[in-house]
Order: structure tokens, then sequence, then C-alpha cells
């Protein structure tokens, strides 16, 4: 059969480029406009689906045999390959099939645990462990120590990594794995430049029982289906055409809106990361994906089916991340990898659409600790928020996508504009 051979033109979209009032209506309302533009283009939305399906199946398919053979699921790359351009044409195809990647020795490891040292002293010349108030948003809440996820943004390793010439060198070469330019011109964003996205930090110690974070996802949640420029963006899943869907192709997802909420993501990231701080072993409550890019096609139309109630996205809504469930997305669990063992300096990438969780532990064998570092290229929305962390820098507060803690606002040896370079006074439009 054609894909999308348009048997009735294809008919408009409602969309809300806010928050709809009244969720159930307006999922209800999506749904079947979805459907109804889905069977214009001649297929129904069953053969859509399986459609989809079975791409997905085919990489879960793949990832289950190198298992089988032992070979390693995650692509590995040394830092120094990167920086000489001396990436082979195999090794690209694997990290655009698997959208995901560990940098071998992105950082030297005496300068990552140095780093990891100077956010001790930081923290506790600062009393922070005197002042902690507790987490300040309930999804990383849940991981149960006291704390593991640190609010803090502006301590000098955090700035160092961010605008070292070595992180640029690996964001660019992330970024240039997507079509950052239409067919007609269209520049969706500079792969070359990246903003400062400010994250937090985790310090997880010997001994720790930490819960995990549940399996989700995070680009978005019902914006996905609802604003304009996502229902662009997800033209070929919503038309009929899903096997023309293309992970890898940024249109329109640089320029729409997102609705609010306590886990949004304000810029567009191509890969979300982090940098280790310490040495972790893969069976010690580590990272985990489903590394399998082309997903977001199945989690966007595994809804319109008719087992999913109505008023209901499979679980997917305002103010909470994109969770993927047994219930809803068995098959995925097959795919779920952790990480291989890393040390200190290497930094781990996954695609901005990938399902990923972090493992339970019990009885942590040393630390794990990392600094939340993604490959966020400047585009018009990060553009726009790159005013919101300017000013953030300056006072020292909490980031806007961020609970406003603001612990930072009187610390002694915060990181201070006079010490930016190019790259970080690029990455923050301050020239």
């Amino acid at each position: 059969m054609p894909l999308a051979a348009a048997a009735h033109p294809s008919p408009a979209l409602p969309h809300w480029d806010e928050t709809p009032q009244d969720l159930g209506a307006a999922v209800r309302e999506i749904k079947a406009a979805l459907r109804s533009r889905i069977e214009a283009s001649g297929r129904t939305v069953a053969e859509v689906f399986a459609a989809a399906e079975r791409r997905v199946e085919a990489r879960i398919a793949e990832i289950e045999a190198d298992r089988e053979r032992g070979d390693q699921v995650w692509p590995v790359l040394e830092y120094d390959a990167i920086r000489a351009g001396a990436v082979t044409p195999q090794d690209v195809a694997k990290l655009r099939r698997r959208g995901c990647l560990v940098v071998r020795g992105h950082f030297p490891r005496e300068q990552a645990l140095d780093w990891d040292a100077g956010i001790v002293d930081y923290v506790e010349r600062n009393r922070f462990f005197e002042t902690y108030r507790g987490p300040g948003d309930d999804f990383f809440g849940s991981v149960g120590s006291k704390p593991e996820i640190y609010p803090v943004y502006w301590s000098q390793a955090q700035m160092q990594a961010r605008q070292s010439e070595r992180m640029a060198t690996v964001q660019s070469f992330l970024n240039a794995q997507w079509r950052h330019t239409s067919a007609d011109g269209t520049r969706w964003f500079d792969p070359d430049r990246d903003a400062l996205y400010p994250d937090r930090i985790r310090r997880r110690p010997p001994g720790t029982d930490s819960a995990g974070l549940g399996t989700h996802c995070d680009p978005g949640t019902l914006d996905l289906w609802m604003t304009r420029e996502y229902q662009k963006a997800f033209r070929h899943v919503f038309d009929g055409s899903v096997e023309e869907y293309d992970p890898w192709d940024p249109a329109h997802r640089t320029t729409g809106p997102q609705y609010p909420g306590s886990t949004m993501c304000s810029a567009f990231r191509t890969f979300q990361g982090w940098t280790a701080l310490s040495d972790m072993a893969a069976d010690q409550g580590v990272l985990h994906t489903v590394p399998v890019p082309e997903v977001m096609a199945y989690l966007l139309l595994r809804p319109l089916l008719p087992d999913v109630p109505e008023d209901s996205m499979c679980g997917v809504t305002v103010n909470q991340v994109f969770p993927v469930t047994k219930r809803w997305h068995p098959m995925l669990y097959r795919a779920l990898t952790p990480i291989p063992d890393v040390r200190a300096g290497d930094s781990v990438w996954w695609h901005c659409d990938m399902i990923h969780s972090v493992a339970p532990v019990t009885g942590q064998q040393g630390w794990g600790n990392v600094m939340y570092i993604p490959a966020a290229p400047w585009c018009a929305r990060n553009e726009r928020y790159a005013a919101e962390v300017r000013d953030a820098f300056v006072s020292g507060s909490s980031p806007s996508d961020f609970p406003a803690e603001h612990y930072e606002r009187t610390w002694e040896g915060r990181f201070t504009p006079d010490r930016l370079n190019a790259t970080g006074r690029s990455g923050l439009a301050l020239d």
C-alpha cells in the first residue's frame, strides 16, 4: 500500500499552544482528530501503528542478538578519535542506530576527580547540608537518599566543564548527527554553538540504598500531540506515512512552545548527557536506556488504539514525566540496557527522545557521582531560555526550569562572569 496515499485531504488538527483547561476533553478531541487524519491517508490506525511497531521490534531483535553474541549494545568512542575526526563510518552508523554513546576519556580522570573534590568543598564550605530543605521536586525526590540530587548549578567544576573546549568538541559531534538543515534551506539549529544549559549534580555515596528512577522519556508531555509545532515535527507519525519518520530530523522542534511543568525542559537538547565524577560499575544503580531512537513514533501512536480509554494517553499528563510502563509498552522492556562500566572523566549521552531509567541499588559499592551536561545547540528555543539562564547565573539563582531553591545566591566560591571564556559567553549570549 502506498504511504500516505491521501484518499482524502488531510483534516486539520486542533491545537492548544497553552495547556488546555479541560485536559480530558482535549485528549478526547485530539485523539479523534488524529485518527481521522491517519485514516484520510487510506490506512487504518492499526496498520500505521503496526508499521511503527515492526520498526521498533526489528531494533529490539538486533539488541537481543548483540547480547547473545556478547557484543556491547552501547556504542563506545574515545574522545581522541572524536577530536581528531577519526570516528569510523561504522561507529557513526552504530551511534545513529542506537541513539546513545559513552565517550571514554572525555576529560582526564584526575581532572574529573578534582572537580568532584571541588564540589564537596564548595557545598561544605557553604553549609549546604545544614541548610538543605529536602527535594524540590517530586520526581527526583523519589530516589530516597538525603540528598542524592544536589540543587547546585554554579560551581567552578560545572561551569569549567560546560565551557570547556573538550565539551564543545563532543557536543558539536553529537549535534552533527541530526539533520539540522532542511531541504528547503531552513536551518533549525547551529551544530557548532551550544547553549550553556545548567543542570544539577548527583552524588550517591557508598552503601546507599536508592529506589532509582522509573522508566520514562523527557521531550514533553501532552504538548507532543497538542501543539502546532510538535504536530508538524511528528507529521509523518500523524499523517499515515510513519515509515518516513526520522528521529534525527529537528524540524519544528526548536521553535514551538512547551507546556510548563515541574519536570519540563525549556531547551531543545539533541542529546541528554552527564559526565562521570567517579568510577561506576554497570550493576550499581546506573542509567539504563531503550536504545531505539525511533521509539517516539510507537509511543505517540499507542494511545490511539482501542484498548486505551478515550480520555487517556497511556498515563501521559502535564506536570509529570512521560511514563513508559509494562501495562502499555511491555515489548520495550526487552531492550532496556545499562551503560557499560565507566570511569571518572567519561561522559554518557542519549538521544533526547530516548526512554531511560536509573536502576535501584542496595548497598551501593563505590561512589556514583555525575554532573548533568547535555548537548543543547543554539536555536530559537534555546536563545529564549538563555536570557533566563543569564539572569540566574549572575544572581546565583536556581534556573527557571528547576525548583526555586536558590541556595547559591550568597555562596562563597561561586563561578563568576569574569571567569567565562569565549565559549561560555557565547553559550549565554553575552557578546
